[in-house]
């Protein structure tokens, strides 16, 4: 199996002393069949209070309190988990949901709720048209390949591009666009999944890139994004529209969640002067090491 260390560290920089409201952090990594965390250290500087607690998705979310002002803060986490890749959408999916178009069952839908309902106006109906095209009209088509043709058409015809403004652009701006960073992409093929009544959920955490694996300068630069559609039989299958991926290979999972903006990484405040900012920096360093299995092992659930 798979041990991946995720070391990443956040630095804001001010021009004197500033006080610190309380900050929210996202950096556990959620415990599943594909992934185990091993270990999980968090400093920050200046010192602070810290607890801890589940979120309405079951996430684990840090509260952070700092009781001194300083004219620099660092938040650094360091976790170590065990990764077995999965790749789907699973053989086992349910025979009812092998093509589409299908209905999910009433006590499925009972709990999907609003991952099955669009989030974002699409006036003219642009992001429905897209995903559309991908399915013929009158003919069944297999449900894995609908979705990881969604999923790979964003990569090949969507071009990434850092965007210094916080948030996430609304999927008809990235459909115009062309052009988003990876919560944008995750963004949109959610909304476009859900037009064709798909049930679908935004995830937050890490890619493993193995071009930077042992470079203590090169990091994957900060969080990483994509999305989850529900598959009967399945389950939550993950697709990177960013990279390609669909299943969980490379990804590390830390939270789930409904829509980008309760899945924020790391959110806090100051109390000073606008003026009194001078930047951040983030390094996201993932690297990998292979562990040898016992035979006859497999990983819990």
């Amino acid at each position: 199996m798979t041990v991946f260390s995720v070391r990443h560290l956040t630095e804001y920089r001010y021009h004197r002393p500033v006080g610190f409201g309380e900050h929210r952090l996202m950096f556990r990594p959620r415990d599943s069949y594909d992934q185990r965390l091993l270990a999980a250290r968090l400093t920050t500087s200046p010192a602070s209070g810290q607890r801890w607690l589940h979120d309405v998705f079951g996430n684990c979310v840090t509260l952070l309190n700092f009781p001194d002002r300083a004219d620099r803060l660092l938040i650094e986490t360091e976790i170590r988990l065990e990764h077995t890749p999965f790749a789907g959408p699973d053989v086992s999916t349910d025979e009812a949901a092998l093509t589409y178009p299908f209905d999910y069952a009433a006590e499925d839908r009972a709990d999907l709720g609003r991952t099955m309902e669009r989030h974002y106006p699409d006036p003219d109906g642009a992001v429905a048209r897209w995903a559309r095209q991908f399915v013929a009209q009158g003919r069944p088509i297999p449900t894995g390949t609908l979705l990881m043709t969604l999923c790979y058409a964003i990569r090949e015809s969507f071009t990434y591009s850092r965007r210094h403004e916080p948030g996430t652009q609304p999927p008809a701006v990235t459909l115009h666009l062309r052009r988003g960073t990876c919560r944008d992409f995750a963004l949109f093929m959610m909304e476009a999944v859900r037009s064709l009544g798909f049930a679908a959920r935004f995830v937050t955490g890490y890619v493993y890139v193995a071009d930077r694996d042992g470079d203590a300068t090169l990091g994957g630069g900060s969080t990483h994004a994509w999305c989850q559609v529900y598959v009967p039989g399945a389950g939550w299958v993950e697709f990177d529209p960013t990279n390609g991926i669909v299943g969980s290979r490379d990804l590390i999972r830390v939270a789930v969640a409904r829509d980008p903006e309760q899945a924020v990484p790391l959110w806090g405040s100051y109390h000073g002067a606008a003026a009194d900012e001078l930047g951040m920096r983030v390094q996201v360093n993932v690297t990998t090491e292979t562990v040898e299995e016992t035979p006859g092992e497999a990983p819990l659930g």
